[in-house]
């Protein structure tokens, strides 16, 4: 099984060792060598993490949208739900799985598409592992441990003798003998992916959230994650690589960029960042586009006597209407 996964890891470990040799190689023109060989390196993690990003950015444009028109669609949703209260047997809760996938096909939404960005990231932070990871058993020729694209023996013997404050990138905290730099290193690495991670949750759920959905028990299990989530990062992040920390970070720091922007530019429906967002563009004299979404119906209620769908209503005007004349009138 182990085998089969590094299979498929493979190719992706083999376009992250040239895109960090690339990385290198610029970051070695422009004069970091010799002592400072270990920052060039440090840097081609960084720059290897803005590629992934930016090959991510259509994705994680998508999981805007998706994620705008979820909370969109959400009065219809509960509507759906409070028909369907109470109803436990078989046929209702067929009916309703029915109604709410054909909710999600008349306006496009996928409430799995959220979800895609880290996903797909997913392989990449664990392809990054194993090579960082194997750089000591690769420059010291272990069997099995064969070059990587342009990562050599000779190269891979590089990368493990540079350092960065006297750490080397493939040391984790939990690596034997490890001195206290490589300590004292990964835990302020630790400490600011946690603290990146917290920030980005943290503006997420209470600028870009309706109050609505603050409410419900979903949120509320959010908030526990949202604290319990640095006591993870601690456990996880002594066993990692210092370089593939620096990939953590980095993409967090990226990730928190990006949703500053989009909290900004690209608000929720009904949250706070919203209504932020209206009076800058009122103080502005701009009118904000409101967003819709394509097939959803109207959410006021209609009339038991109302005209039904594909129905055509003749208008009457007062003109219109006349009294019938009286048949044998006297």
């Amino acid at each position: 099984m182990i085998e089969f996964f590094n299979t498929l890891l493979y190719p992706i470990k083999l376009g992250e060792a040239w895109v960090m040799y690339g990385w290198h190689w610029l970051f070695d023109k422009i004069g970091l060598n010799g002592d400072l060989a270990g920052w060039a390196w440090a840097m081609s993690i960084v720059g290897l993490t803005v590629v992934v990003r930016l090959l991510l950015i259509p994705l994680f444009v998508r999981q805007i949208h998706s994620s705008r028109r979820m909370q969109l669609i959400q009065p219809e949703m509960q509507k759906i739900q409070k028909k369907y209260k109470g109803k436990r047997d078989p046929e209702s809760q067929k009916a309703q799985q029915a109604e709410i996938m054909d909710l999600y096909r008349r306006t496009g939404t996928n409430p799995f598409s959220s979800c895609l960005p880290i996903l797909i990231q997913s392989p990449f932070f664990f392809a990054l592992f194993q090579l960082l990871n194997n750089l000591k058993a690769q420059a010291e020729g272990v069997p099995g441990h064969d070059a990587i694209g342009p990562i050599t023996r000779e190269v891979a013997a590089q990368i493990e003798s540079s350092t960065i404050f006297g750490a080397k990138l493939s040391d984790s905290f939990l690596t034997p003998g490890a001195s206290l730099n490589v300590k004292i290193l990964t835990a302020v690495l630790i400490i600011l992916m946690s603290a990146t991670t917290f920030t980005t949750q943290y503006q997420l759920m209470r600028k870009n959230m309706p109050a609505a959905a603050l409410d419900n028990p979903f949120a509320k299990q959010q908030k526990v994650l949202l604290y319990l989530m640095p006591l993870f990062f601690a456990i996880s992040g002594v066993n990692f690589p210092i370089g593939v920390l620096i990939y953590w970070l980095t993409t967090n720091l990226w990730t928190m960029g990006q949703q500053f922007y989009v909290i900004r530019n690209m608000p929720a429906p009904g949250s706070e960042a919203e209504r932020a967002r209206r009076e800058r563009m009122k103080r502005k004299g701009k009118d904000m586009q409101e967003l819709t979404v394509p097939g959803l119906e109207p959410t006021e209620t209609v009339p038991d006597d109302a005209p039904r769908s594909g129905q055509r209503q003749q208008p009457k005007g007062k003109k219109r209407t006349r009294t019938q004349p009286t048949k044998n009138r006297r």
